[in-house]
């Protein structure tokens, strides 16, 4: 017995130092640790003549719950986050193309674009009608969504989302004014740590094997984001005058150190919606989901709480 359980933590061993020898293997591994926690699996499906890859787990008769990550980012930043949510309600995390595993054609990537594409992904699943939840970008596109596709959305979430210009300029918008080099946009592995302290008040630890393979994968794609971000500057659409459109339930989240978007777009976006709800989360960064998963995903549900008994 002594001489198995020895054999087993040896094997153990080893494999725990080949993962951390292996930087991929390291970031396949808890990929798929953090994908079975939250009770999803990864899924394919051609849409708009694109192959477009997604998270989904959950009761396929509940609730669909979209969330559409930000610039840069893909369907893993919502990993931590939607393990809230699998028990309750379908939940579905896209890779918008252009970003993660979907197919990244040379193409179109404003926001209006994705809009399109992302109403062709939630017809080709037979989805009728949903919540939508979005971080920076991804906020963006779903605000806009929401308006062009007002029958069809439940509820809208936006986490720290672009698309209009706050009363106070954020850091962002001054480095680019000042042009100086972007600081979503990692050009060489020293810039994946700046990246992390612009982005986060506190980041997640990541093991330095991790860190280095995450950094050489955002180098891999500075280019196709440079590409990306130009367009979406060229191709601004405001969401001004597109959020009185919106009926749904409106959850208006931020973090307070915000340094890409500033808190004080809520002060132009309340008085147009609707039905807003603020939440405003002290010593919180850019990505709240991530920097604070569970916090977040307890002020999201209290929403969707709210806007469920509001319906009835």
């Amino acid at each position: 017995m002594k001489k198995l359980l020895l054999a087993l933590l040896l094997l153990v061993g080893a494999a725990a130092g080949v993962l951390y020898a292996s930087p991929f293997a390291l970031f396949t591994s808890l990929q798929w640790v953090e994908r079975h926690i939250a009770g999803l699996s990864h899924e394919r499906i051609e849409a708009a003549d694109l192959s477009i890859h997604y998270y989904q787990g959950g009761p396929r008769d509940g609730e669909t719950i979209l969330m559409i990550h930000g610039f840069g980012a893909d369907k893993d930043n919502w990993l931590r986050f939607a393990r809230h949510f699998t028990q309750r309600y379908n939940v579905i995390a896209v890779d918008l193309p252009g970003f993660g595993d979907s197919s990244k054609p040379q193409a179109s990537y404003d926001v209006g674009t994705q809009v399109e594409r992302i109403a062709a992904f939630i017809q080709a699943l037979n989805i009728k009608e949903l919540h939508l939840i979005g971080n920076s970008m991804g906020g963006h596109i779903g605000a806009l969504y929401a308006a062009r596709y007002p029958e069809q959305v439940l509820s809208l979430a936006l986490l720290d989302n672009a698309g209009v210009s706050a009363p106070q300029k954020s850091e962002l918008l001054e480095r680019l004014e000042r042009g100086e080099p972007n600081p979503l946009v990692v050009r060489s592995p020293g810039d994946f740590e700046r990246l992390l302290d612009f982005v986060f008040v506190e980041a997640p630890l990541l093991p330095g094997p991790l860190k280095q393979y995450l950094a050489e994968m955002a180098v891999t794609n500075s280019a196709r984001n440079e590409r990306i971000f130009a367009q979406l500057i060229s191709r601004y659409i405001p969401l001004e005058p597109e959020l009185p459109k919106i009926l749904a339930p409106t959850l208006l989240l931020w973090g307070e150190q915000d340094r890409a978007l500033h808190v004080s777009s809520i002060e132009v976006m309340q008085p147009l919606l609707k039905r807003p709800t603020v939440v405003i989360m002290k010593d919180c960064g850019h990505a709240p989901m991530i920097e604070r998963p569970q916090e977040t995903a307890a002020h999201y549900q209290a929403f969707l709480d709210s806007a469920a008994a509001g319906s009835e």
